[in-house]
């Protein structure tokens, strides 16, 4: 089948299926085989119907329709369909509810494979299998998808669930051929690394074959996984290399001018003195400045070493150079927060420079006047969200750009607000601790500062678990915290995927806190459906102590700073990720006071893989060490986010993190090629969909 041929004509798929896998952008074969399935479920070994304990696990059963029955109810559209089905071991019931097309597949005498849990029924007669997948065999047809083997689990897609996208896979793997499908690694180099034709691969990755431990599977390392695994990473080593040389080429439109006096004038507006590590990393990126090609550099730092201030006075070199200079932040409240910072610093010194915010809450009147500003140039300092790539903000003279918190960008974000000035400086932050390894993977083409040290003052932060016994004696600390003039955080987590949910959690917690355990102090709460004024309200009166406890979501996660909160207080921790708790327990210890985080667990709630997570957190306060700690338990989406664009998204970060030989290797095999200048080549091979993530030209 060829890569562009239509997807309605394959088998499985049929038009409407074609038409809503096109509605999230699937429209071809190839574009439909890149989505990979999140997990494996082994449904190989056959159990019998004698052999069945109700409530236990879910088994595979190999069976003959005795007779079937819908049952069309009452209420309006509602049915039931059940069938009776035997093995030679004996006979059981299964029920399905709103499938009536189940009596064309459930016919008498019938073979049908099902896979599903049995349960005792309601009267405590019989067992029953409820809503079982299920799979109808022909006489002579031995080969199932949906059972009797390793089968592959898709998340939702386009409104078709894991059973309509198996089969839409099955259907264009079973109808590929090893010409149709391009293949963008270069023969020697397939050869030479021991990997498998892609096609097979693919085939192998959806439905791995009889003999496929599920282990290796499940840690990524099936031959299939590895040869796919190198293919990402050597495509992404070829595209950031192209990237690379683009800027290498690219020319500044002007200089900046780092004179002694500009460096005298911007030493005298730190309260303080910067540690070693911001000095290094201010000479980094002074040298990219004064250099004929602009910057493109990632600075990684921890929570709480400094990065803010070192982005600060990169800004101000723009602006005393005659540039105007952004600041973009993944939300409006770490906007603010960056804005009034920036404010309270400047004017302390005594300087004047106009400073913008640009969000998305903005109203009208006071967008219009932020756009002006900007357009104008009358703005010097622009701070803001997402809201500053949008298609009508204009700048008269961008020069830098920064980006805090990278992982919750794309690249695609990035280069758009860089598109908006005449290739401006690119300064990216992250304080999600990535090794130096991963970092040249993920982006490749930055240089790469990294801020080691934290500023003086800063006091570890002490990190214990405590279960639901100990409430009270964590309430009791609470208390002497705040009677010693300190305050809190207390952060409640998402309950539901809904924001409707987690605000009502955190809402009802912070009126039982008032009313049954603090009565006498001020709570405020905080949740990212305020408005931006009342946000500003709660974190200006915490800020001052007229609020003793905060409330939170987890928007406190990222950059709110209050150096007087000396404990945070984490409730049902163990539904968070390694690298989201060491976000929260930064927002404390920013004082000199002693500093504590709490994580609280309902008792029995954690699983192996969360207590494991909770040591990490009480066994080191090291970010580098809690997030290589996050990758190898819960893999690239707890750091990076599960919603990225472009070279994030890296697919198989899993294999690699296992396996760093593989990244090496594919490595130079892709600087080998670019070398030889041959890369073109192999970009002409891709598709639409890796060329879209791999922005390349060429793709709206």
């Amino acid at each position: 089948m060829s890569e562009g041929e239509a997807l309605r004509y394959v088998r499985g798929i049929g038009g409407r299926r074609a038409a809503a896998l096109a509605s999230a952008g699937i429209e071809t074969p190839a574009d439909l085989l890149e989505i990979l399935p999140f997990r494996w479920e082994d449904r190989r070994a056959f159990a019998t119907v004698a052999g069945l304990k109700p409530g236990r696990v879910e088994s595979t059963l190999d069976l003959t329709v005795v007779s079937s029955r819908l049952i069309r109810t009452r209420r309006r559209g509602f049915t039931i369909f059940n069938a009776v089905l035997r093995d030679d071991t004996g006979t059981i019931k299964a029920v399905w509810y709103n499938q009536p097309y189940l009596e064309r597949v459930f016919t008498a005498g019938s073979r049908v494979v099902v896979f599903g849990r049995a349960t005792i029924d309601r009267r405590g007669r019989e067992m029953v299998l409820e809503n079982p997948d299920y799979e109808r065999l022909e006489p002579d047809d031995d080969e199932t998808i949906h059972t009797g083997r390793i089968v592959p689990v898709y998340r939702k897609l386009a409104g078709l669930g894991s059973r309509a996208l198996r089969s839409a896979m099955h259907g264009v793997l079973e109808a590929s051929r090893e010409e149709d499908v391009r293949d963008p690694i270069p023969p020697e180099v397939r050869e030479r690394q021991g990997l498998l034709p892609r096609l097979e691969a693919l085939r192998e990755l959806h439905f791995p074959p009889p003999d496929t431990s599920m282990p290796d599977l499940e840690l990524r390392r099936t031959p299939a996984q590895r040869t796919l695994a190198f293919e990402e990473i050597f495509l992404v080593q070829l595209a950031l290399a192209a990237r690379r040389r683009e800027v290498a080429k690219a020319t500044r439109a002007g200089r900046y001018e780092l004179t002694d006096a500009l460096r005298v004038k911007l030493a005298k507006l730190l309260p303080f003195k910067l540690t070693e590590a911001q000095k290094r990393v201010l000479k980094e990126i002074g040298a990219d400045l004064t250099s004929p090609h602009p910057m493109s550099r990632l600075l990684q730092g921890d929570v709480g070493s400094g990065k803010t201030i070192v982005a600060l006075l990169t800004l101000l070199v723009a602006v005393e150079n005659g540039y105007q200079a952004v600041l973009m932040a993944p939300t409006e409240i770490l906007a603010d927060q960056h804005a009034r910072n920036i404010l309270s610093i400047l004017r302390t010194a005594g300087a004047e420079v106009k400073l913008s915010v640009l969000t998305g809450s903005l109203k009208a009147a006071a967008r219009r006047r932020a756009l002006e500003d900007i357009a104008t140039g009358h703005a010097k300092l622009v701070v803001g969200t997402h809201a500053l790539f949008e298609s009508g903000v204009a700048f008269k003279r961008l020069g830098i750009v920064v980006v805090d918190e990278q992982h919750r960008f794309g690249v695609m974000q990035r280069m758009a607000l860089a598109s908006k000035g005449t290739r401006p400086d690119v300064l990216v932050m992250t304080a999600t601790p990535i090794p130096r390894s991963l970092a040249l993977t993920l982006y490749g083409d930055l240089d790469l500062s990294v801020i080691d040290e934290l500023p003086p003052g800063r006091t570890p932060i002490t990190t214990v678990v405590r279960r639901e016994s100990d409430r009270e004696r964590v309430y009791e600390g609470l208390r002497r915290e705040i009677a010693a003039g300190r305050q809190a955080f207390i952060v409640v987590p998402l309950v539901e995927e809904t924001e409707t949910s987690d605000l009502k959690a955190a809402t009802a917690f912070a009126k039982h806190l008032k009313e049954a355990v603090f009565p006498h102090l001020q709570i405020g709460l905080l949740h990212g459906r305020l408005k931006p004024e009342e946000k500003d309200r709660v974190m200006l009166d915490f800020l001052g102590n007229a609020i003793q406890i905060v409330v939170a979501t987890t928007v406190v996660e990222v950059g709110v700073d209050v150096p007087n909160a000396s404990v945070m207080v984490v409730e049902h921790a163990e539904r968070f990720g390694l690298s989201q708790l060491h976000q929260l327990r930064g927002r404390v210890g920013r004082g000199a006071a002693k500093s504590y985080c709490v994580l609280m667990v309902a008792e029995g709630a954690e699983g192996e893989l969360a207590r494991e997570r909770l040591k990490t957190m009480e066994a080191t306060n090291d970010g580098f060490k809690i997030a290589e700690k996050d990758l190898e338990i819960r893999g690239p989406g707890s750091v990076f986010g599960t919603q990225q664009h472009g070279l994030s998204d890296l697919q198989f970060l899993a294999v690699i993190l296992r396996d760093p030989a593989l990244l090496d290797t594919a490595r130079d095999e892709a600087r080998r090629i670019s070398d030889d200048g041959r890369a073109d080549d192999v970009f002409a091979l891709l598709g639409p969909t890796w060329r879209k993530r791999l922005m390349l030209p060429g793709v709206g």
